[in-house]
């Protein structure tokens, strides 16, 4: 069986190589850049930052900061009215997933015509989109160097879910030093969405040697190194730690895909407006509880690149270890325990899972749902 890898042509990584990415820029001959930020990113003077970088190379840049922490199809048109009115060549997207997803909408659709949710489902899109080059913010969705596209529809009140090889960016940053001093529950987010990455790529029915490789490094890298980046966010060596453990996790499940949670942390997204990566870390573990019965083993080697000794373990006790690793590590990041706490009802549980069965995501998880099991496992997590 036949299998792609897909992946940014160009990866930069470490301390200071935003400066290496304006080089390269300047490299590629491009001339106006749509920058997709958010305000936050705006106000402090990141995106200063950047704009200074590229005017000392003589390359224009027009900010669109209206991103929301789950871009809209909204966010997606304003956006590209900006682009198409200053005739910009390229997109840069900065921040963590929210710019990352809004901007390769964007610059899909530049490209295509038509609306995003014209592109919604596997491979939809005939051309490339836009050069687009990712410069991330945050440790944890790893959507710099996906080709995954992550879009709310508020009309419908669901994440539609994008997946194209001609959203991968052209190029992506990945600077520690952008990532300094982010806030404790952001991090911890973010930190437990690349975990989720990383553990439903490993278990996914499209997995490889080469995503299996990736995925355990992984899981190894965050729970070394989560734990000390949630509570010294100055530390710039677990900083840089958790971007090499996101970016791999990105490596993995970009190309081996994901699972139920995803499927269903995206409808409580939609429905409720809710952090993504919160709500991960807490199906994490109830989606894996229902895997257990079919990957008992890959759960097993999970335990084991979280620190467990599973040496005199059976699969099935090795998996019941890996639950628990994955529990006490959302706890000590302060992960909320169960959905409820993130204002989910019980009665929205029957439309979730009718959207999560429809979430492109599910197809790769290794036991498929019905309708019932899905609504037990939401059921489970409240």
């Amino acid at each position: 069986m036949s299998s792609a890898f897909f992946i940014p042509s160009v990866n930069l990584m470490g301390a200071g190589c935003l400066t290496e990415a304006a080089d390269a820029v300047k490299a590629h001959g491009f001339k106006k850049a749509l920058i997709v930020t958010d305000k936050v990113l705006n106000q402090i003077g990141v995106v200063k930052q950047v704009v200074d970088l590229l005017a000392e190379r003589n390359v224009e840049a027009v900010v669109f900061d209206g991103t929301q922490p789950n871009p809209t199809m909204g966010n997606v048109e304003a956006g590209l009215a900006l682009l198409k009115a200053n005739e910009c060549d390229f997109v840069i997207s900065l921040g963590g997933g929210s710019p990352h997803d809004c901007a390769k909408g964007i610059a899909l659709v530049a490209s295509n015509g038509g609306s995003i949710s014209d592109y919604e489902g596997v491979d939809v899109s005939a051309k490339p989109q836009l050069p687009l080059v990712a410069i991330n913010t945050t440790a944890g969705t790893a959507s710099e160097m996906t080709r995954f596209c992550i879009i709310t529809d508020e009309a419908r009140h669901i994440k539609m879910a994008i997946v194209d090889k001609n959203t991968t960016p052209l190029m992506s940053v990945n600077d520690p030093e952008l990532m300094l001093a982010k806030p404790a529950s952001l991090t911890a987010a973010t930190g437990m969405d690349a975990l989720t990455h990383a553990i439903e790529a490993y278990v996914s029915t499209a997995a490889t040697p080469i995503t299996d490789a990736v995925a355990i490094k992984a899981i190894e890298l965050i729970q070394a190194h989560l734990r000390t980046a949630v509570n010294d966010g100055q530390n710039l060596e677990a900083r840089e730690q958790m971007a090499y453990a996101q970016f791999m996790a990105g490596m993995a499940f970009n190309n081996a895909s994901l699972g139920y949670v995803h499927a269903m942390a995206h409808q409580l997204g939609g429905f409720y407006d809710l952090p993504h990566g919160v709500c991960n870390a807490v199906l994490l573990p109830h989606v894996q509880r229902y895997n257990a019965k079919v990957c008992p083993e890959r759960l097993r080697d999970v335990a084991k690149a979280m620190g467990v000794n599973v040496e005199t373990m059976t699969a099935e006790q090795g998996a019941d270890a890996a639950l628990e690793a994955i529990q006490v590590l959302s706890k000590d990041v302060g992960i909320p325990a169960g959905l409820k706490d993130l204002g989910a009802k019980n009665e929205d549980i029957s439309i979730l899972a009718d959207n999560a069965l429809k979430d492109a995501c599910g197809f790769t998880n290794p036991k498929q749902a019905t309708h019932e099991e899905i609504s037990e496992i939401f059921a489970a997590a409240m």
